[in-house]
């Protein structure tokens, strides 16, 4: 007796197994949003505050003007100046890579907010580091005499982008998968 051939799936019950795409306009928007807001924040810094200025808000919290030329934390910020296009290429980079992750992933609500945040936020401290070679970050909290490095609109959007998806991936994403 001959072992029967496996049935292979049509291309039509393929196509059925798959969540039909939708479109990420609505999410580009946020995306947008995002970017607005980031800029405006950065632009009222710019027109109230000094670069340098520390305005102290609360006894855990200070408003500042400065520039980062590197990434997070300051890296790379004592470079003589290639971080910029590096960076500028990284994000680039990451935005057309969150955009094909956007179009897979379109049906997931919960992976589009995140990716569009993220995406809102790398494009946000891009067009600074075009416009003034390096980011503007505002937002200093601290403890005592112990700061957290100073950040903006842009990395907020960034991180909580980013911590959404690795929550996603860890129990949205492996639950649709079993």
């Amino acid at each position: 007796m001959s072992k029967p051939a496996a049935v292979q799936p049509t291309q039509k019950a393929q196509a059925a197994l798959k969540p039909p795409r939708k479109s990420i306009l609505p999410w580009l928007g946020f995306s947008v949003v995002l970017i607005l807001l980031d800029q405006i924040t950065k632009l009222w810094v710019q027109a109230r505050l000094d670069l340098g200025a520390v305005v102290e808000v609360t006894s855990f919290f200070n408003l500042v003007h400065v520039l980062n030329p590197g990434a997070a934390f300051s890296f790379l910020a004592d470079q003589s100046g290639w971080q910029k296009h590096f960076l500028s290429a990284v994000a680039v980079v990451a935005s057309i890579v969150i955009l094909f992750m956007m179009r897979s992933s379109s049906h997931r609500k919960f992976s589009m907010i995140c990716l569009a945040s993220i995406l809102g936020g790398a494009i946000g401290n891009l067009i600074d580091r075009l416009l003034h070679g390096a980011v503007i970050d505002f937002l200093d909290f601290y403890v005592q005499h112990y700061h957290w490095p100073a950040f903006n609109v842009a990395d907020v959007a960034i991180t909580v982008g980013a911590i959404g998806l690795i929550i996603d991936e860890l129990f949205f994403n492996r639950q649709q998968s079993r």
